[in-house]
């Protein structure tokens, strides 16, 4: 057996004892998994110094000599002892030291976090006021503009900006939707009108929609991770490796 057949099949015992829990907790699968945690954790090393630590804090420390040579500055190596304060968090006598780069990082990421708040919600706010009424009473669909030679780049453009009946259409469920949703979520407050409770009721149904269109994209996602890893069985390893049919 050749390093690549050795290797898939390791890595097909590996798939096998993972799914082997689907049948009952058993040390197969328990071997396997503390295998995969080991490997994560290794892995997770290594990443944290060539993704993170190298480029971020240790080459704009003492310089980088790539392309582009960049001086050091030596104030970066002061980050060095705050940050190992963190594992003082295991000693009993210095653990209240573990604080200071605690709330370092506290401080820091609460600050940063009114501006990653808008960067994140700031486009779906803007995005989620669309236009209800129709500007153009043409057609009911829109024409199909992209890669079409009818139409000029000027008169695609136009086409684009206009509302078509059925976009107008959707966009007025999106926003009843929106509505519907956030007033389900109104709990300051009784729903004391019939309207406001109609509302509310609209918003659960429309919630329980969206869950149950997740929960089925989450199913159909796990049903793709299966076919692939059998393929990878079947197909590349027992079929193209082992019995030399591909």
């Amino acid at each position: 057996m050749d390093y690549t057949a050795f290797k898939l099949t390791i890595a097909v015992l590996a798939t096998i004892g993972l799914y082997s829990v689907l049948y009952r907790e058993n040390k197969f699968y328990r071997f396997w998994e503390h295998v995969f945690l080991g490997l994560a954790a290794g892995w997770a090393i290594v990443a944290l110094w060539t993704e993170s630590l190298k480029e971020g804090w240790y080459d704009k420390m003492v310089g980088s000599t790539g392309e582009t040579v960049t001086p050091g500055f030596w104030p970066w190596a002061l980050l060095l002892p705050i940050g190992l304060m963190g594992y003082l968090v295991f000693s009993r006598k210095h653990n209240w030291m573990s604080r200071i780069p605690i709330g370092i990082i506290l401080g820091l990421w609460s600050g940063q976090q009114i501006q990653v708040w808008w960067t994140r919600y700031g486009p779906q706010i803007h995005s989620s006021m669309k236009p209800v009424f129709p500007t153009s009473w043409e057609r009911f669909t829109a024409p199909a503009t992209l890669g079409n030679p009818a139409y000029t780049a000027t008169e695609a453009a136009e086409i684009n900006a206009r509302i078509y009946p059925s976009e107008a259409i959707t966009n007025l469920i999106f926003v009843f939707t929106l509505i519907a949703v956030l007033s389900y979520f109104l709990f300051s407050f009784e729903h004391k009108t019939k309207f406001m409770r109609g509302l509310a009721t609209s918003g659960r149904w429309l919630l329980m929609i969206g869950f149950g269109a997740i929960f089925g994209s989450t199913v159909m996602m796990r049903f793709s991770l299966l076919i692939d890893r059998m393929y990878f069985v079947w197909i590349e390893w027992l079929n193209n490796t082992i019995l030399g049919r591909g």
